[in-house]
């Protein structure tokens, strides 16, 4: 057989060549790596129907295929969100550990900016993702959202104000985070109440997504008392059980914890000045399928 009878064809090898660019993409549109594996499948089966003479560009093609899915996607979730039980959190992704290094990457990523996202309309949220993390031209953008590319600049301005005004203060170096997470672990482990109070803002808010299938905080818990009392009242119950372990999650540290050895809730958090000022825990078992093996996500 010839070299070339063994390679895919160029649809397929394309394809191939952007699949973790695609998934990234749709992934920070939807909050869900279940939504972003479905919106590959369905760029997939639009993709094999092109005619690639006429591409001039394949991965921004592939791009506006995929972005124009994930926005059908997104209105969709957003009704769902509408009947969610308790706090919705995004899924969170086991990461590769050299994803922290794509600061930007990883920033976007981390659980308070994907929340941060979600205030966004979908045009404005799809806008952002590809101009400010993908760093797509205002033309190519405009193709993906069916807008004029003038009309695209005034949304991506729009939509940079809002970030900016809800984003985390200041870039936190992962020696930062992981420090804060260690202590926060001890914290945990040693059941110690004045320790957690000390790395706690006192404006500390705390979500708990459990999806209606698994016990959760049913509404966010604000101030650094209530936060601190509702996390040692958790680990309490479950004693001995419980073992905790730090892992890399959407690009930074977090800590996965397991009870009897299965992974029962996964805590991300936000750090702002030196403190904790959010605390994101997804126990919701549907959303914790991608917390066994590592994901590799791009740009």
């Amino acid at each position: 057989m010839s070299e070339d009878a063994s390679r895919p064809d160029p649809a397929t090898e394309a394809f191939v060549a952007h699949r973790n660019l695609l998934f990234t993409v749709a992934y920070e549109m939807l909050g869900s790596a279940v939504d972003a594996e479905d919106v590959l499948q369905e760029t997939w089966l639009r993709w094999v129907g092109v005619d690639l003479d006429t591409v001039r560009d394949r991965r921004a093609y592939l791009v506006r295929i995929a972005t124009r899915q994930a926005l059908g996607r997104l209105r969709t979730l957003s009704r769902r969100k509408e009947s969610y039980v308790g706090s919705w959190l995004p899924e969170p992704l086991l990461t590769v550990p050299d994803v922290a290094e794509d600061v930007e990457l990883a920033d976007s990523m981390s659980m308070a900016m994907m929340l941060v996202l979600e205030t966004l309309a979908p045009t404005e949220r799809a806008v952002f993702v590809l101009r400010e993390v993908f760093d797509l031209g205002y033309d190519e953008i405009a193709e993906a959202v069916d807008k004029t590319p003038a009309a695209v600049r005034q949304i991506a301005h729009r939509a940079r104000a809002h970030v900016a005004a809800r984003r985390p203060r200041g870039v936190v170096s992962a020696a930062e985070s992981r420090a804060a997470l260690g202590a926060f672990q001890q914290a945990l482990e040693t059941g110690d109440l004045q320790s957690l109070l000390d790395l706690l803002a006192p404006d500390v808010v705390a979500l708990s997504d459990g999806g209606g299938i698994k016990q959760a905080m049913p509404r966010p818990v604000v101030g650094a008392e209530k936060v601190a009392r509702a996390l040692a009242a958790g680990v309490a119950v479950f004693g001995p059980l419980v073992t905790v372990e730090p892992a890399q999650v959407n690009g930074h540290p977090a800590l996965i914890m397991r009870i009897d050895g299965e992974i029962d809730m996964v805590v991300a958090m936000r750090i702002d000045d030196g403190l904790v000022t959010g605390l994101y825990s997804v126990r919701n078992p549907e959303k914790l399928t991608r917390m066994e093996r590592e994901t590799t996500v791009s740009r």
